[in-house]
């Protein structure tokens, strides 16, 4: 059959593909600026049809009304990485949290560890042929949409058309609902004079032709700043955002040196502004492949020279990275921090960098510390991590003892917390010449 016809077909209403939804069904929503926005609004006003319904996604940027008190008997929210608008719900125990490495959670659904009954996805319109993109949103979304007993696609003119492995046919949706609003934008991050510290640091650990993958927030965006005098950088990273833009413009990034996927930036999502949506639209320079790909770390690896750049909440002494709680409040989630790490860690001439301010809570808290704090969760451990960047410089723990990593953190930490530092630097390690010796260097 024309695959028009099937559009017309399959065509509905926002209020009338809710009511497709049961009780006790599992859905996956598209993720982060992809979310779909218009069902789960009349999910949201149709709330007395439901009982027990799971809504599962990672990073929600939309209102998330579906977590107030007034729905937890209509809803639950079972989060794969807790945001803003979803922490609360999980921190108060109205919904949960599942951890999952980024490039396992298809996994997930494919092999039924989460069942997927339902999956509402925001897509492209199709091409001539009958095809629509998930733009921005391909990660785990496509994965959903395959194994979804029901697909619900909003059809979005607004919605960019990424290339790659990043498509679904007209004949594989179950309902269509036309949509037409703004893709959800993130604003760039305020770059302060921390940040450009930190970037400066992170950029001198990047050499012409590296591999880039940059996550979210200012830090990214002021390594992005000290790169301009760079030549033929690459980008395989799970996302991007506009200020890759601009070293594209200037000639800076060309993937040229790639190994894997040359003269192509690979991505799984994308958060950013107008202008970053526009850019990827129908650009053949960039590729969006589903998350067990892009996130696999065998597949990072066959990138020579690769760069991840990630932060976190903690640093101890030994290492251990804590990314996603402080203490036993779940904050964020794994995402793909632990994917690129390793990555990066397999690749031929590939660095791993933690880039983190020194301090948090406005100068009050050290973000090095003795001990991680009671409950937190060890995201990245202390054998993955390679550099940790702060404003004071970079400490290089691959190879290094206990000792000397402790030492190399103590270095970078902030000079109003090194004092409380070295003294658990003694008492752990009890060398009385190593104490005098680095009481003086400190000093």
């Amino acid at each position: 059959m024309n695959w028009k016809v099937l559009y017309k077909e399959k065509l509905i209403s926002a209020e009338n593909a809710a009511k497709k939804i049961r009780s006790n069904s599992r859905i996956v929503t598209g993720h982060a600026a992809g979310e779909p926005k218009k069902v789960i609004e009349a999910m949201v006003r149709e709330s007395e049809l439901y009982s027990d319904v799971e809504i599962v996604h990672m990073i929600g940027m939309g209102p998330g009304e579906y977590v107030k008190k007034d729905k937890r008997f209509n809803f639950k929210h079972n989060s794969l990485f807790v945001g803003s608008s979803t922490r609360e719900a999980v921190l108060e125990g109205r919904a949960e949290y599942t951890p999952s490495h980024f490039s396992e959670v298809p996994r997930l659904f494919k092999e039924e560890y989460l069942k997927v009954d339902v999956a509402i996805i925001q897509v492209s319109t199709p091409d001539q042929n009958g095809y629509c993109s998930f733009g921005i949103s391909n990660d785990y979304t496509k994965s959903a949409a395959e194994c979804a007993e029901i697909v619900i696609a909003e059809i979005n003119p607004k919605m960019p058309r990424t290339l790659g492995d990043s498509f679904i046919h007209i004949k594989d949706i179950d309902y269509i609902v036309e949509v037409d609003y703004d893709i959800i934008e993130l604003k760039p991050s305020k770059i302060g004079e921390i940040e450009k510290a930190i970037g400066e640091n992170c950029a001198s650990l990047i050499e012409d032709g590296a591999t880039l993958q940059l996550g979210i927030g200012a830090i990214p965006d002021a390594v992005l700043l000290f790169l301009k005098d760079k030549k033929d950088l690459g980008i395989h990273s799970e996302m991007i955002s506009d200020g890759v833009v601009e070293l594209v413009e200037a000639g800076v990034i060309t993937n040229r040196k790639k190994t894997l996927h040359k003269n192509k930036m690979i991505v799984t999502f994308l958060m950013g502004t107008k202008k970053l949506y526009d850019f990827v639209n129908d650009n053949p320079m960039i590729e969006s492949f589903p998350v067990d790909y892009v996130n696999d770390p065998v597949v990072i690896s066959k990138n020579d020279n690769m760069i991840s750049i990630n932060s976190c909440i903690q640093i101890d002494l030994m290492g251990q990275i804590a990314s996603e709680s402080i203490g036993l409040k779940q904050f964020s989630g794994v995402g793909g921090q632990v994917d690129f790490i390793r990555g990066a860690n397999m690749s031929k001439g590939g660095k791993s960098i933690i880039a983190i301010p020194s301090t948090a809570s406005r100068g009050t808290v050290s973000r090095i510390v003795s001990f991680l704090d009671n409950g937190a969760a060890v995201t990245t451990s202390r054998n993955d991590v390679h550099y940790v960047a702060t404003e004071y410089g970079v400490a290089e723990l691959r190879g290094k003892s206990l000792k000397e990593r402790a030492r190399a953190l103590i270095n970078i930490a902030h000079p109003n917390f090194r004092e409380d530092l070295i003294e658990e630097l003694e008492k752990r390690f009890n060398s009385e010449f190593d104490n005098l010796k680095y009481h003086k260097a400190y000093n």
